[in-house]
């Protein structure tokens, strides 16, 4: 049988260290990217079969990289690999496009038997929070990243450069577009979200996991 073609995503290097041991007798590893534009700019360049990748990645979380992702190759499997066990994240990450998840803690145990389920067509979540994760299916108003619904793409993409610290200029520069673009934008977001300042903006970033915080 032949080897999926995987590409890594992860902002430690360690992390991606330990993927390339578990896998490399499985797949055929591709290539790493350790932020989420550059996770992107790779997969255009070799696509790839299937991208394991986290919810926390600077430049761009794992979640919008998903969802462009998805929009570039629809048949692109995706599987998060993640910290993040809360059934919000979760949620998020399947409405994204993803047909895998599992967390970081139960990698070494699971990541083979997740990337093989994924690429003959099923779904896998990890046992640790399936029953979680059935419960908010079964029960109404599922959770979900409070307000992140209300946010643009490039809304999200530019609260996310904001709140690591870019400055208007340097978000302009990196989005190709104007800098009074970034600063309506900037603007929109917080009366959105209803925030009053840059460091509002950040808390609201690290609290629903669009930035890291390690």
């Amino acid at each position: 049988m032949k080897k999926p073609r995987v590409l890594l995503a992860d902002d430690h290097t360690l992390v991606l260290e330990g993927f390339k041991k578990l896998l490399e007798e499985h797949c055929e590893l591709v290539g790493t990217a350790e932020d989420g534009r550059t996770l992107i700019e790779t997969a255009e360049h070799l696509h790839p079969d299937l991208v394991l990748l986290d919810i926390a990645m600077p430049r761009l979380n794992g979640i919008d990289a998903a969802k462009k992702l998805k929009k570039l190759f629809p048949e692109l499997k995706l599987i998060f690999v993640t910290m993040h066990a809360d059934t919000a994240y979760i949620n998020e990450a399947f409405k994204a496009g993803a047909s895998g998840y599992l967390l970081k803690r139960s990698a070494g145990k699971e990541l083979v038997q997740a990337i093989q389920c994924v690429m003959g067509g099923n779904y896998y979540v990890t046992p640790l929070i399936t029953k979680d994760v059935i419960s908010s299916f079964l029960t109404p108003g599922q959770p979900r990243i409070p307000g992140a619904d209300d946010l643009t793409m490039r809304q999200r993409e530019i609260l996310q450069l904001v709140a690591e610290g870019f400055s208007a200029k340097e978000i302009a520069a990196q989005l190709k577009v104007s800098h009074r673009t970034v600063e309506f934008h900037k603007a929109k977001i917080m009366e959105l979200l209803n925030l009053h300042t840059t460091a509002d903006l950040v808390k609201y970033a690290v609290a629903h996991g669009l930035v890291t915080t390690s």
